[in-house]
Order: C-alpha cells, then structure tokens, then sequence
C-alpha cells in the first residue's frame, strides 16, 4: 500500500492508522498547491479529485476519504481493535464519531486557514467550533477516548483535526479534558510515529 499524503493535513489520520495497524506500507508526499507528488508524478492523474489522502493499493485500487481509508485499515488488522467489528452497532457508533468530527470539526476548522475570511465571519467559525470543543470535553470526561477506553480511528481522526488549533494558534486551555485527550493520543507509539515521520514532531 502508498499513501498519498501532505504533512500535518487531515491524511494524517490515514497515516496514524496504518501505524497504529501495524501494516506495511510506502509514504509519497504531495504538493497540495502544485499537485506534484515527490516523486514528481502529476498526482491529479493519480486522484482527480485532488486532494490528500489517497491510498493506493496492491490490487491497483485507489481509495479516497478519510473516514473510508481509516476503516478499510482497521479492517486489514482486526486484532488491533481500531474499529469495532463490521455490521456490530458499536461500528455504526464509530462511523457516528467519524461523521461528527468530518462534519463539525473538520469542516470547522477549514475556512480558518482562508487569510482574507473577514473577521465576523471567522469568530462566528471559531465560536462554533470553540462551542464543539466544551461538547467534546464534557464527553471525554469519564473516557480515556471517544468509544470508551478502546482507541479508534475515530480518535486518530479527532487528533489529526484537533492538532490544527496549534497551528492556528487556537489554545485548548479552556478544555482540560481535551488537553489531555490529546496528550494521551500523542502519546501512543503509533501516533508518535506518524508525527515524527511527517516532521511534526512526536
């Protein structure tokens, strides 16, 4: 398997997967703004839709989204436990979380990375997700992650998303319980792994 991929972007969370999994597989980064994969492949030829993550594998497939590339890994590694076992209903409350953080927080956060996004309309962006973040916290009160005590992708997913209020300097410290949320993830050696590999330390 390859996985197409731009450091510290929401293919992150495919990449804390796999290692998380303890699958094999082949790292290519993109250029998101020149589409041009190390390589120097044209990576809109690769995936038309243009954008991270993709994963290639073996049988020549491509898959795209993230929330479908997380689960087809879990899947490839069962007895790692990152996602609840297919047609259970804790897999279609994993599916729930992985929704909620694609469409809450991912999309939350996108247009804050926009440099002309007049101001009302970034506060009302922040407020939202700031509003999501004590939703979050109050969940995570009583469990180490957001199935329960067993870490998912979903998690893999929040973090990755999550990570981006470093960059956008959005302090968490209003959160303690997503503080150390996200200090228990980063912990894990899987995720520390991704980090490192991207540059991003870990």
């Amino acid at each position: 398997m390859k996985l197409y991929y731009a450091p510290g972007a929401c293919s992150l969370s495919a990449h804390i997967a796999l290692c998380e999994a303890g699958l094999t597989f082949e790292l290519e980064q993109v250029d998101l703004k020149t589409h041009r994969t190390a390589t120097g492949h044209d990576f809109l030829a690769i995936n038309p839709k243009g954008y991270v993550p993709a994963l290639a594998l073996a049988d020549g497939q491509l898959l795209t989204e993230g929330a479908a590339i997380v689960q087809f890994v879990a899947d490839q590694s069962p007895s790692r436990q990152l996602a609840p076992a297919p047609g259970s209903f804790d897999r279609v409350r994993l599916q729930e979380w992985l929704n909620f953080v694609s469409t809450e927080i991912h999309r939350g956060f996108s247009p804050l990375w926009n440099p002309k996004l007049p101001e009302a309309t970034r506060t009302a962006a922040v407020e939202r997700l700031e509003r999501w973040f004590g939703w979050l916290d109050a969940q995570l009160a009583e469990h180490d992650y957001l199935m329960g005590q067993q870490f998912t992708v979903a998690d893999g997913y929040l973090f990755t998303i999550l990570n981006w209020a470093n960059f956008l300097k959005m302090p968490l410290d209003r959160w303690p319980g997503l503080q150390r949320y996200m200090g228990r993830v980063q912990a894990r050696p899987g995720v520390a792994a991704a980090l490192a590999a991207e540059g991003l330390g870990g």
